[in-house]
């Protein structure tokens, strides 16, 4: 075997299957529709913390999975062993939000669409994607929910506590009781007629109330 046959391998005739135009305009579609995903994430954030690094991640996630799929699909054999190498692989990060889910299977069927070469699939996709997406996670509900959390020294103060809240707000749930010797703790989900939070201080001045706190509640965290 002489120095050329070395070089007359599969594996160079292998470089001219996808051509350098082709790997170049289906990176850069990648980069352009990655950087939709980001900003739709931005427009639609709603958790406790935004995290710009995430963002990225969409972005790097479009590229690296169209990258991917353009080698997957210039050779049947380097498939199969890419499937086999990917199925070893764990991700122990935790998904804070839900939504999060969504825009992770976004930026990887967008970089799958884009590596098999259905630009206009992948365009209008995202787009009409992105648009539902700014529809409906920016939809904020009319009566936004609160928690009430109060610690009265007794039965009484406790009924005339509630009693007051009761006349204040449009609703009102409780979720959680915790009474011990001279103390009672109530935990009340409150849905409020307006932006008026005034009452707070009168549940806070009825004899016998402790403390009465008012915090926010979307479901899944106070704050």
């Amino acid at each position: 075997m002489t120095f050329q046959d070395i070089f007359k391998s599969s594996f160079l005739e292998n470089v001219q299957s996808v051509s350098l135009f082709d790997m170049a305009l289906a990176l850069i579609l990648a980069f352009g529709v990655g950087l939709f995903i980001f900003l739709i994430y931005k427009k639609t954030f709603a958790g406790v913390m935004y995290s710009s690094g995430f963002g990225v991640t969409l972005v790097a996630l479009t590229m690296i999975t169209t990258l991917v799929i353009l080698a997957v699909t210039s050779n049947i054999v380097l498939s199969l062993g890419m499937v086999g190498a990917l199925s070893i692989v764990r991700f122990r990060t935790a998904i804070k939000e839900p939504l999060d889910i969504a825009f992770l299977f976004w930026a990887i069927a967008a970089g799958i669409v884009l590596a098999a070469g259905l630009i206009p699939l992948a365009m209008f996709g995202s787009v009409a994607i992105g648009l539902v997406l700014l529809v409906f996670a920016n939809k904020k509900p009319h009566l936004n929910p609160y928690m009430v959390v109060l610690r009265c020294n007794g039965h009484e103060s406790e009924s005339a506590a509630v009693g007051f809240l009761q006349n204040q707000v449009q609703r009102m749930a409780v979720k959680s009781k915790t009474a011990q010797q001279g103390m009672v703790e109530l935990n009340l989900e409150v849905r409020l007629r307006g932006h008026d939070t005034d009452f707070v201080n009168q549940l806070a001045s009825i004899p016998g109330v402790a403390s009465a706190v008012l915090v926010s509640f979307n479901g899944e965290y106070m704050g």
